[in-house]
């Protein structure tokens, strides 16, 4: 007997007062969601406080006290228009939550869908009329006061933005020399905006001070990623006609690598996150092949 087509089940619309790179990157922010689950009485962890497709986050569901069901899910996709997960482990069947931002004139507006299929026949639909969903929208409701919360705080916080150099479709990785438990990996470079300076102007500064050459910022990629001093934000680059070979001035090492290298790269945790926008940027850029 074939089964039933997977439908929404329940859909949530709320407003946030931010753009949205700033409520994409929160959504990936495992601090946010774990924060969220805690106020209604529920336990998250993930992998990184940054999360990337393919990580799996895990939950600890308080259905009544004393009771908790286990659910994994895993991240299939993140980017500045929102962030999709699915089912990897649960009581439910076919879980696929979709979360889409769209900007508006007041901030961004942020649409929850969410679908499966409630197992155990009439017993589990009448489970989740009356239990799951509600807890759904709890869950939500608990998610939009952080996010609302996280918006703001980040509104005045610091900037440090890095830097995906491009030259001859393959990007530059700078190894870490320091601090010791950093040191061996890899990194974009880049630092902190200084007071009255331009995002890009701050590009070309730490390049110059960090690979003693000059570079041309392009804009944007990815989303802003929430990190302990404050905002992080991934500048496009390339070399400035007739800059000179970068060199490792504050790192151990520089190594220019291609797109199919990134993911084997053991990059530091906030790097590690927008290690997918790489990975498309150089694909897109590479020159077609007949």
């Amino acid at each position: 007997m074939p089964r039933s087509p997977v439908v929404p089940v329940l859909c949530s619309t709320t407003l946030i007062d931010a753009p949205p790179r700033t409520v994409a990157g929160l959504l990936r922010d495992s601090e946010v969601a774990a924060e969220a689950l805690a106020r209604d009485g529920h336990r998250f962890t993930a992998p990184a406080r940054l999360l990337a497709p393919g990580d799996e986050v895990r939950l600890g569901t308080r259905m009544f006290p004393g009771v908790r069901l286990p659910v994994t899910t895993r991240i299939t996709a993140i980017s500045l228009s929102g962030m999709t997960s699915v089912l990897a482990r649960g009581p439910v069947r076919d879980l696929v939550h979709t979360v889409t931002l769209t900007p508006t004139a007041t901030g961004t507006r942020l649409l929850d869908e969410l679908m499966w299929t409630a197992p155990w026949g009439s017993l589990g639909r009448i489970g989740d009329v009356l239990l799951l969903r509600r807890l759904v929208r709890r869950l939500l409701a608990a998610r939009a006061e952080v996010l609302a919360e996280r918006a703001a705080a980040l509104a005045g916080a610091s900037v440090v933005v890095a830097t995906a150099l491009v030259r001859d479709g393959r990007l530059l990785a700078a190894q870490r020399s320091y601090p010791p438990e950093l040191a061996g990996q890899w990194e974009l470079p880049g630092g902190r905006v200084e007071p009255g300076e331009s995002e890009p102007d701050a590009v070309q500064r730490e390049c110059r001070e960090e690979l003693g050459t000059e570079v041309r910022a392009v804009g944007r990629l990815g989303t802003d990623l929430p990190i302990a001093p404050g905002v992080l934000r991934v500048h496009r680059a390339e070399p400035a006609p007739g800059a000179a070979e970068p060199q490792p001035l504050e790192h151990s090492a520089l190594r220019w690598v291609e797109a199919r290298e990134l993911a084997g790269l053991d990059w530091v945790a906030a790097d590690r996150a927008v290690v997918a926008d790489l990975i498309e940027m150089l694909t897109e850029q590479a020159p077609a092949t007949e």
